[in-house]
């Protein structure tokens, strides 16, 4: 399949804004859906739309195996030991929330610790510290150093014994650069200490086997890499798991309900109470169907990527946040800002030229604070962008610019 072929199985690439070629460069918020996953999500509408692991009938039984085919599939992909180990989110968002309260309920005591990197994305901070408000716990912040990275041996300084998780994002939705996962992940085990790895990013531009980088706990949004909006997915490693208590009640994550006691299902159904988004979850299968696919393209990313880097470094005015001496550890995001001119309005001309990017503070504000900004504009680029997309990215840029100074 060629780049041309691969952009025509997504209807939103085809589409004209301003009646211009829309060039969308906005994918770290959201990817677009190829046309395998929007049949997927009619088809389960139309035909399977009924509730799971409940009912005997026909089409429950349809939507059932649907469901937990996607639960396998999702599995396999990311070489975790058990289906159990998956659980169905409606996104990161729901995934850390669940994760921070259940965690918290079965290790988290008074005066035990809490570390978190400051590149993080505000979900990612506020349920930890919804947490430890709770439970009278506390807050480390991983600093980045004076390049903007986290230092691996900063974080050795951090841990104490009274650690009991560090949190942080394998990829920055702002600043992009990969970080050392697997020497992170170690240095935790070292000290006795788990890991909560934010993938938002991450699951989209890399090929993830949470076993071989000893991942205790993951997250991912599908809607990130191509699925249906409201998937998510959670995993954790089963021993893990089973500790844990639910983190809503309600049908379906139970095994007994009597008035002196209920007991719960085991994992991961305990973690998934109630109606589930049972056209949505398993769209992820065709999505990452599509992902795989798409790596094909690689080199055209790293086409992508050195242009756009070289020109936001080389150019004076501008100040790229987010560098790496080795592009191999950088994914193909870029935020930054431009002398004299406001991010809101660069990003309002871009719309008006056909080129979607993103302003502000992209969720993260302690990292604004950190580059002693009010915000960035930032343009993510997927595997079905082009270079030619990119080139008129740039030629829009300094057009903007010279139309706002």
């Amino acid at each position: 399949m060629t780049l041309s072929e691969a952009r025509n199985i997504f209807p939103h690439l085809s589409q004209k804004v301003y009646g211009k070629e829309l060039v969308y460069l906005d994918n770290a918020a959201t990817s677009h859906r190829p046309r395998q996953v929007i049949d997927k999500w009619v088809s389960l509408s139309e035909s399977c739309n009924s509730n799971i692991h409940r009912a005997v009938h026909h089409t429950a039984d349809l939507a059932t195996k649907e469901f937990e085919d996607a639960r396998l599939y999702v599995q396999k992909y990311l070489n975790a030991q058990s289906p159990d180990e998956i659980i169905f989110t409606s996104g990161t968002t729901q995934s850390i929330n669940l994760l921070a309260f259940s965690f918290g309920e079965a290790f988290i005591h008074a005066g035990d610790e809490i570390i978190i990197a400051e590149s993080e994305h505000h979900s990612n901070i506020v349920p930890w510290q919804m947490l430890c408000e709770r439970k009278a716990a506390s807050i480390k912040v991983w600093r980045l150093d004076s390049e903007g990275k986290l230092d691996p041996s900063d974080l050795e300084l951090l841990i104490t014994p009274s650690t009991k998780l560090v949190c942080f994002a394998a990829i920055s939705n702002v600043l992009g650069v990969l970080n050392p996962v697997k020497e992170i992940v170690n240095i935790c085990h070292s000290k006795n200490c788990l890991v909560f790895t934010d993938g938002a990013q991450h699951i989209v531009h890399s090929e993830v086997d949470v076993q071989e980088l000893g991942f205790d706990f993951y997250a991912f949004s599908g809607h990130k890499i191509y699925a249906a909006p409201g998937t998510g997915v959670l995993y954790g490693r089963r021993e893990l798991l089973e500790k844990l208590p639910p983190y809503m009640g309600g049908g379906e994550m139970i095994d007994t309900v009597r008035w002196e006691k209920t007991t719960y299902a085991e994992v991961p159904h305990r973690f998934e109470a109630g109606t589930q988004n049972l056209t949505s979850v398993p769209t992820l299968i065709p999505a990452l169907q599509t992902a795989s696919m798409l790596r094909q393209f690689e080199d055209e990313q790293e086409r992508i990527k050195k242009l756009v880097y070289d020109y936001l470094t080389a150019t004076p005015g501008f100040h790229l946040y987010g560098t790496s001496a080795d592009l191999k550890n950088k994914i193909p995001l870029f935020s930054f800002t431009v002398e004299g001119v406001h991010h809101e309005d660069l990003a309002l001309v871009l719309d008006k030229m056909g080129v979607a990017v993103r302003s502000g503070q992209m969720c993260a504000e302690p990292l604004m604070d950190h580059f002693g900004v009010t915000g960035m504009l930032r343009a993510s680029f997927a595997p079905y962008n082009t270079y030619g997309e990119a080139q008129y990215f740039i030629e829009s840029l300094e057009k903007a610019i010279r139309m706002l100074r």
